[in-house]
């Protein structure tokens, strides 16, 4: 198990949502409230010892939600550039462990992440969440995969080292990623059936 004291969080809120035409995603209202906040507001009482925001081109003010702000300046350069940049960042507090999120999954769960943390073992730990197929973030990295992360291009990512941990199966539901606008109006239409 790694403490969460001695993790640090990395929010990656950078992508250029091409997909989802010219309105900034992350600042559109779902269920009253900026669908980027949703996973802020889920981690908020975890005690990272440190939370970094990789920003792009929002709206959204993860500074005032007490996370420190890295800009990507060129978002164009893939999802390796903002994790890169996170990761240095997060690094600059000599954590255990980091533990990577994207701001469009807006279901994401603090249950979720404290399993990520009791599964950790040790400095070469990789925990992923998994809809029981594919592994995908959250994912925590120990601190042995740092030199690793700082290295990442393009915009694979980490995928190739995700794919070596351990995965927790979490509900599907927990795992959903708003790319499209199509994306949120089925989640939004899957709460109204929920409710």
């Amino acid at each position: 198990m790694i403490r969460a004291e001695r993790t640090a969080l990395v929010l990656l809120a950078a992508g250029r949502s091409r997909r989802f035409g010219d309105a900034d995603k992350l600042t559109i209202p779902y269920l009253g409230r900026p669908l980027g906040l949703h996973v802020v507001v889920a981690l908020e009482a975890i005690p990272f010892c440190t939370r970094i925001g990789v920003v792009a081109d929002t709206a959204l003010d993860l500074a005032h939600c007490g996370y420190r702000v890295v800009t990507n300046d060129d978002p164009a350069a893939g999802l390796g550039r903002s994790l890169r940049l996170g990761v240095e960042a997060a690094a600059r507090s000599d954590p255990d462990a980091v533990v990577i999120a994207l701001a469009d999954m807006p279901r994401v769960t603090a249950t979720q992440l404290y399993r990520l943390l009791d599964h950790a073992e040790g400095d070469a730990a990789i925990v992923a969440s998994s809809d029981g197929v594919i592994p995908r973030p959250p994912v925590l990295f120990g601190r042995a995969h740092i030199p690793a992360l700082l290295a990442v291009e393009g915009d694979m990512g980490a995928r190739d080292l995700v794919r070596r941990g351990h995965h927790i199966v979490v509900p599907p539901a927990e795992l959903v990623d708003i790319d499209t606008p199509e994306d949120l109006d089925r989640l939004v239409r899957g709460e109204h059936r929920d409710g």
